[in-house]
């Protein structure tokens, strides 16, 4: 009787350990960052144009690239949603938050100056220039040279590394990815 109890125990052990191999463990579930997301998988729903001369405080004027003219309202907070300011003549890419209404303009996500943007710029340990056309001269001996740009929702793209423009100034660029955020002042 005891060996039957044994054999019975040594059965269930076996049984037990070779249940528990089989047994996958969940994969942890990982959080969707959609703030840094794949680039060139997303349509770029930006609308491009120029300031015009109706612009004012709260409120942007856009001559689109179509010919039409747009009246886009800007964040009246502390915490501008506008990169780079608002100059009559400037080239502008805007995303939108909310479309227009019979009661209320569209509302701006995000307002990026392109012809503040353009330029030279330098840190610490980088420095290039963003030219018109999407091209951006850089030293090609760096083991990542950056070679072009564009504007995708609001976010810059330089080369294959995407940007959220934290603050672009007429002498400062601040760019945030999930490294962290890269200070640049303007060479003149």
């Amino acid at each position: 009787m005891k060996k039957l109890v044994y054999v019975f125990a040594t059965l269930l052990t076996l049984t037990w350990v070779s249940s528990c191999k089989e047994q996958k463990k969940p994969e942890p579930e990982v959080e969707n960052d959609s703030t840094f997301v794949e680039i060139d998988s997303v349509e770029d729903v930006s609308i491009y144009g120029r300031c015009g001369d109706g612009t004012a405080m709260h409120t942007l004027e856009l001559i689109t690239d179509q010919g039409d003219t747009l009246y886009i309202g800007v964040n009246e907070d502390s915490v501008s949603n506008v990169k780079g300011g608002m100059g009559v003549g400037d080239r502008m890419a805007v995303t939108l938050e909310s479309e227009a209404t019979n009661d209320e303009p569209a509302k701006a996500r995000v307002v990026v100056n392109l012809t503040t943007l353009l330029g030279k710029w330098v840190s610490l340990d980088k420095s290039f220039e963003i030219q018109e056309g999407g091209v951006v001269v850089s030293n090609i001996t760096e083991p990542k040279p950056l070679v072009d740009w564009k504007i995708c929702n609001g976010r810059l793209v330089l080369s294959s590394d995407t940007f959220s423009i934290y603050e672009l100034g007429a002498d400062s660029l601040f760019l945030e990815n999930e490294r962290g955020i890269y200070a640049y002042k303007r060479l003149k």
